[in-house]
C-alpha cells in the first residue's frame, strides 16, 4: 500500500528546506506576506471554478505558507506547529460548547459579545469591503441587532435608493453634495449586503457571478456586432441595447431547451 504523506512529513520537509535551500532559508514572516495573499486568491479561483485537481494543488500551496510561518516561529522560539494546532483545537471547542462540554448551543458572535463588544475583534485591514460589511452585520446579528426576515432589509434598500435618487434629481452632484452622494451610495451598498446576508446569499459570491455573466454577455454582444459589421465603439447605446437583449433572449432559450 502506498504511503500516505502526513502533516509531520510536510513539517520535516519544510525544516529541511530551511536548512538547505538558499531562498527558503532567508524568508521571514514579513517577506512571505505577499505569497500568502497570492496563494489564497489562487485557491479562491480554483474553488470558484470547482476544479478538483486545482483545489487540491492550491490547498497544498496554502498549507505550505502555514508550515513556513510555523517553522520560522519554531526557529525563533515564538511557537511551533503544535502550538498552532492546540490553539485551533481550543478555539473550535470553545465555539462548540454543546459538542465538547455540557454547555448549550450559542451563536459564536454571541459568545464573543459576552466578553467584549461584538465589533471589537479585529477584522483584517485588507478584507474586501463586501465581505467586511457582511462580517460586521453577522457580528451585530449575533447579539440580536438584526431584522426578523428579508422584508426589513428589502424595505431599507428601497429607502436608501429613494435617498440616492433625490440627490441625483438635479444632475450629477458637485462638491459637498458629491460627498453626500458618496455617503448615501455607501448606505445603499451596505443595505444591499444586509439583504443578501438575510436571504442567505453571500454578496461577494453573488457579485462574482454577476461579473462573470456580464463578461460572457458582453463578449457575445461583441461577437454579434462583428457578424453584422457593427462597430461597437460608434454604434450608440440604442443599437448595443438591442444586441444585448438578443444575447439575453438567446441565453433564456438555451436554458429552456437544455
Amino acid at each position: 500500500m502506498q504511503h500516505k504523506a502526513t502533516l509531520e512529513d510536510t513539517l520535516s520537509l519544510m525544516r529541511d528546506l530551511r536548512r538547505r535551500c538558499e531562498w527558503d532559508a532567508v524568508q521571514t514572516h514579513e517577506s512571505l506576506r505577499p505569497y500568502l495573499i497570492e496563494e489564497a486568491h489562487e485557491l479562491d479561483d480554483a474553488l470558484r471554478t470547482l476544479d478538483r485537481s486545482k483545489i487540491r494543488e492550491e490547498l497544498g500551496d496554502v498549507l505550505l505558507q502555514v508550515l513556513f510561518h510555523s517553522v520560522i516561529a519554531e526557529e525563533t522560539g515564538e511557537f511551533d506547529a503544535g502550538d498552532v494546532a492546540a490553539g485551533l483545537i481550543a478555539k473550535m471547542k470553545q465555539r462548540h460548547p454543546h459538542l465538547y462540554g455540557d454547555g448549550q448551543r450559542v451563536p459564536w458572535e454571541k459568545l464573543k459579545a459576552r466578553q467584549r463588544s461584538a465589533l471589537d475583534e479585529h477584522l483584517p485591514a485588507g478584507l474586501p469591503s463586501l465581505h467586511r460589511a457582511h462580517r460586521l452585520q453577522d457580528r451585530a446579528a449575533g447579539v440580536g441587532f438584526d431584522w426578523d426576515d428579508v422584508h426589513g432589509p428589502a424595505a431599507k434598500v428601497d429607502e436608501e435608493t429613494r435617498e440616492v435618487r433625490a440627490l441625483l434629481r438635479d444632475g450629477e452632484p458637485r462638491g459637498a453634495k458629491h460627498e453626500e452622494l458618496e455617503a448615501e451610495l455607501g448606505d445603499l451598498l451596505f443595505a444591499v449586503v444586509n439583504l443578501c446576508r438575510k436571504a442567505g446569499v453571500h454578496p461577494a459570491l453573488a457579485l462574482d457571478k454577476a461579473n462573470a455573466k456580464f463578461v460572457r454577455r458582453f463578449a457575445a454582444m461583441e461577437g454579434l456586432a462583428r457578424q453584422r459589421g457593427i462597430d461597437v465603439s460608434t454604434a450608440g447605446l440604442a443599437a448595443l441595447d438591442k444586441l444585448w437583449d438578443e444575447v439575453k433572449a438567446s441565453e433564456s432559450n438555451s436554458r429552456l431547451t437544455s
